[in-house]
Order: C-alpha cells, then sequence, then structure tokens
C-alpha cells in the first residue's frame, strides 16, 4: 500500500489511500505509467476496493476505465462514476475524492498539464479564451468522438509502454501529445468546443502569425506596435489593420490579453505566502498596478488577490499541498488555425 501511495504521489498528485473492505479482495495494485512531458499517461488496477483523497489536483485529468467503476467528486459536486463507456474529466481546482475504486476496475489514467491545454485552446482559437476552462466531469466514450479520443489514449499508452518505443522520441512524442490534447478538446464538453467544431476559419497572414508568435514567446517583453510591425516586416499601420480583421483586436490588446492569461495562470498554480500579486504582475510587464487589476477583475471575474487566496485554500489533508506547475509557453505547432499562410 505504502509502494502504491508512493506510486501515485510520484507520477500524478499527493494522496491518501485506503482499502475499503480489507480481506474482502487482496490489494495487488499494478500501476504501468509513462510521462511524454505535459501529459502523464497510466495503466492502472488495485485488485481491491480502495478509496482515495487529493488535494486539488493541480492539472486536468481524464479517467477511462477498461472494466468496473470509479466514484469520484470534486470540490462541492455530486459524485459521479466513472465506467468503460463514461469516462471522467476533472478540473484542476477543487479537492478531489475517489470514493471508490472497484477492485475489478482497470483504468487508463491521464494527467494533462493545465498550462499546456489552456495554451493548445488558445492556439486552435487564435485568441487567449476569455474565462476559464472547464470541462462537464462526463464523457461518453462509447461512441463518437469521446470513444475515438479514449482509444487513441490507450493506443498511445500501449505504445509508450512497450519498452524501446518512438513514442519517447522528440520528433514523435511532440505530435502524440498535441493530437490528444487537440482531441480532448474536440471530444469533451467546454465553453468552445462549438467553436472549434466549426469549419475553420481563413488562415491568418504570416505577418500577423509572426507578431502573435512574439507575443506568446515573450509576453513579459516590452512591446510596441511598432517594434511588432518591425517583427511582423510590415507597416504599423497594415498590422492594425489585420489584427482587427483577423484577431478581434488590436495587436497592444493582444499582448495584454495574453500577458493576464499568464498571470492569472501564475496565481492559480502558487499559495498565498509563496509569492506577492504584485511580484507576478511586475514580472509579466504590468507597471501600473492599479490599471493592471482593473483589467485582471474585467477579464476574470474577480481580483488578483481573490485567485491567488482561492487557490491557495484547498491543500491537501494533513497541509500537504501537490505540486505546481508553473506556466510556460510551447513551442508554435502547424495545423493550427494560427498556422502561417504563404506571405
Amino acid at each position: 500500500m505504502d509502494e502504491a501511495r508512493q506510486e501515485i504521489d510520484a507520477r500524478y498528485y499527493a494522496n491518501f489511500m485506503d482499502v475499503i473492505e480489507p480481506g474482502e479482495r487482496p490489494f495487488a495494485a499494478r500501476f504501468d505509467t509513462v510521462d511524454l512531458g505535459d501529459l502523464v499517461i497510466g495503466d492502472l488496477a488495485c485488485g481491491a476496493d480502495v478509496r482515495m483523497r487529493f488535494g486539488e489536483l493541480g492539472a486536468f485529468h481524464v479517467n477511462a476505465p477498461l472494466s468496473g467503476t470509479m466514484e469520484m467528486r470534486q470540490g462541492g459536486g455530486a459524485p459521479v462514476v466513472a465506467t468503460p463507456t463514461d469516462a471522467l474529466v476533472l478540473d484542476p481546482s477543487g479537492d478531489t475524492f475517489l470514493d471508490r475504486w472497484s477492485g475489478d476496475c482497470r483504468t487508463v489514467s491521464v494527467k494533462i498539464g493545465a498550462a499546456a491545454l489552456h495554451d493548445r485552446l488558445e492556439r486552435l482559437l487564435g485568441r487567449p479564451p476569455r474565462g476559464a476552462l472547464a470541462f462537464e466531469p462526463r464523457l461518453d466514450i462509447s461512441r463518437g468522438p469521446g470513444l475515438a479520443w479514449a482509444r487513441f489514449a490507450r493506443q498511445v499508452a500501449r505504445e509508450a509502454l512497450a519498452g524501446d518505443s518512438l513514442a519517447h522520441h522528440t520528433l514523435v512524442a511532440a505530435p502524440l501529445q498535441e493530437a490528444l490534447l487537440n482531441g480532448l478538446l474536440l471530444a469533451a464538453e467546454h465553453p468552445w468546443r462549438e467553436e472549434l467544431d466549426r469549419p475553420a476559419e481563413p488562415l491568418r497572414p504570416a505577418p500577423v502569425k509572426r507578431a502573435m508568435d512574439a507575443v506568446r514567446d515573450r509576453p513579459e517583453h516590452p512591446f510596441t506596435t511598432t517594434e511588432l510591425a518591425g517583427l511582423a516586416r510590415v507597416g504599423v499601420r497594415r498590422l492594425q489593420e489585420s489584427f482587427r480583421e483577423y484577431v478581434g483586436m488590436s495587436p497592444m490588446a493582444y499582448v495584454r490579453e495574453v500577458r493576464l492569461e499568464r498571470v492569472h495562470e501564475e496565481l492559480r498554480g502558487a499559495g498565498p505566502d509563496e509569492l506577492s500579486v504584485s511580484e507576478v504582475a511586475w514580472r509579466w510587464g504590468f507597471a501600473h498596478h492599479g490599471r493592471f487589476a482593473a483589467q485582471y477583475r474585467t477579464r476574470f471575474g474577480e481580483t488578483p488577490s481573490q485567485t491567488l487566496r482561492s487557490e491557495g485554500d484547498g491543500s491537501a489533508s494533513g497541509g500537504r499541498r501537490p505540486a505546481r506547475r508553473v506556466p510556460r509557453t510551447l513551442a508554435a505547432l502547424s495545423g493550427s488555425r494560427g498556422s502561417v499562410s504563404p506571405p
């Protein structure tokens, strides 16, 4: 049991685990897991009925049982049961409880870095999403996109666990990660699902893409419209007109949106005693604290301090908080709406 707790802790989250009915079935856990950067995929089974407690996960998570059931609840929500036909999607926030992991349950368990999934959504939309990314807890894996995503995740897990696998090679791992992130965003229910389902809009002109990539790579840099126009290799007026047409905002408004998103992610990933709001705001290029606070509240519906306090209150039982990851920007990948069109 101690080894099982330690393995879940090392690969996924800090936890407490107990057998529900000792002696009913022998506890014989088998955890086959593989780390693919921003994703951890595991083929997990315990052999006996167990319950587990976590704090806030700090990452998105999908449990897709191959057999048996997992009854879970998060925050103040009602219990939801994961089965071989209904996977369970968990959010980064909210204390998490696994009330019963049945002894006959073998599950594909996927941990997904919150920053990576937010960045993928932003690239697919071509703009920072307004509002929090939250999923409906149930994901139908008996048919349609849900079934296709679950099959793909299982296939990736099998291949990655097969010893000397190409899935670990950089040239293969990155596209696999991107495909799994894209697939989840297309299969699960969330506020931007319908928009992603629509036919893709025309590709943005290369100058707009160059400017957007520069901002995403260094959002803390003190960009000006003139500098962005130089990086885009066009005049200021053309850049402004192109941004309004293809992005729906001015270049500097886009800089502000990306910075606010980075601040939000960092505040969500830290406890109130680990850093200050002003420190984070300054690091991401906001020099005027009052103006920053007003823009943040308009963007996220709460003050920066409220975000920091709310995320810091969800420590696991016993005072231990799950590890958090500071957001980082992924390298630009082809195939999204923001791809470069011929100049």
